[in-house]
């Protein structure tokens, strides 16, 4: 699918599912609008042109002001109003979040179909709960990601959610702009024993993530993007995952986001001393040191092991451009070879 690709209308030219890439459509399917969007029918383009055009900038330049939610990149909040998506007002709370392609980084314009495909990925193929999202279009055919939020209740109140960096004390005023960085996520696991009562089910979910994030090389899993959010029976269990993005299409980072990586202490294995990149023996030790039993932990790390043809076929169905189709590939099988060393 190429992006660039429009119609007289200005509009992107659709053979897939903007939101479930399911074959077949030139627009959301019904399934996408029962999950994304309440089951109402609604257009896979936006009713403004992208926020850099001189036509409606000033409205997202306004919008940004409201929004709270923290990240470099820009972000915009939305409601539903009826069958139609529209900018919140002063004094209206947004339920979904847009993210436009940011500035500044290598291949941005893929940046909207990369989140969105690895959402799908960790959903269709590893059964991961993740935000509700799909792709949606400006006027001028440009792609923006969007995500429902999943801290308001249907009564429109919020439910609690705390993200990591908070329970781990950590702020910029006091550790400085790489506060969400520095840790581990053997750490993590020690507030999830911590703050949750049901932490061995969490702990397993949170093993997973781990392992998806290292397989599909999102370097920005830091500690803003693990939340713990609060249950209906009033605990709190880890949130469903968000901001799931291969980064090194984008940007030349390390294995991990977290500068400790996934122990504590230097603990390096063999294929580590080897090559430099952790390895099955490296997962499988953070596995026992976060409380998972060994017949669970081979449970857990298979489907990371095998390779999924469902992987490559939403690859193809994505609405990245052949070229970072091609690289997103590679990457998988390439950090997957790793795990199985």
């Amino acid at each position: 699918m190429n992006l660039n690709k429009l119609t007289k209308n200005s509009q992107i030219s659709i053979e897939f599912c903007p939101g479930t890439l399911a074959e077949g459509f030139n627009t959301y399917s019904a399934t996408c609008l029962k999950r994304v969007f309440f089951g109402k029918k609604l257009s896979h383009i936006l009713p403004y042109h992208a926020p850099q055009s001189e036509i409606d900038s000033e409205k997202f330049i306004e919008n940004r002001k409201r929004i709270s939610i923290s990240g470099v990149q820009e972000k915009v909040s939305l409601l539903l109003d009826k069958n139609r998506l529209r900018l919140t007002k002063e004094g209206e709370q947004g339920t979904y979040i847009l993210k436009p392609i940011p500035r500044d980084l290598k291949k941005a314009d893929q940046i909207p179909a990369n989140e969105h495909l690895t959402m799908q990925i960790a959903r269709q193929v590893y059964k991961m709960p993740t935000a509700e999202n799909a792709l949606i279009f400006f006027k001028n055919g440009e792609p923006a990601y969007i995500t429902k939020r999943f801290d308001f209740k249907e009564d429109g109140t919020k439910w609690a959610k705390e993200d990591f960096a908070s329970l781990a004390g950590k702020t910029a005023e006091i550790y400085g702009d790489n506060f969400k960085y520095d840790f581990s996520y053997e750490e993590v696991a020690e507030l999830i024993k911590k703050y949750v009562p049901a932490y061995m089910i969490e702990i397993e979910k949170f093993m997973v993530l781990v392992l998806f994030n290292y397989l599909f090389s999102n370097g920005d899993a830091h500690l803003k993007n693990f939340a713990l959010l609060e249950s209906t029976s009033g605990d709190y269990l880890l949130s469903p995952a968000y901001d799931l993005i291969n980064t090194r299409i984008h940007v030349d980072d390390s294995d991990f986001a977290l500068n400790k990586g996934l122990f504590k202490d230097t603990f390096r294995s063999s294929a580590r001393q080897k090559n430099g990149h952790p390895g099955l023996e490296d997962f499988k030790e953070f596995a026992k040191r976060i409380g998972i039993k060994e017949n669970r932990m081979d449970k857990i790390l298979y489907p990371f092991l095998e390779r999924q043809d469902k992987v490559e076929h939403l690859i193809n169905c994505s609405f990245l451009n052949k070229s970072t189709k091609n690289a997103y590939l590679i990457d998988y099988n390439t950090r997957r070879n790793r795990l199985n060393n």
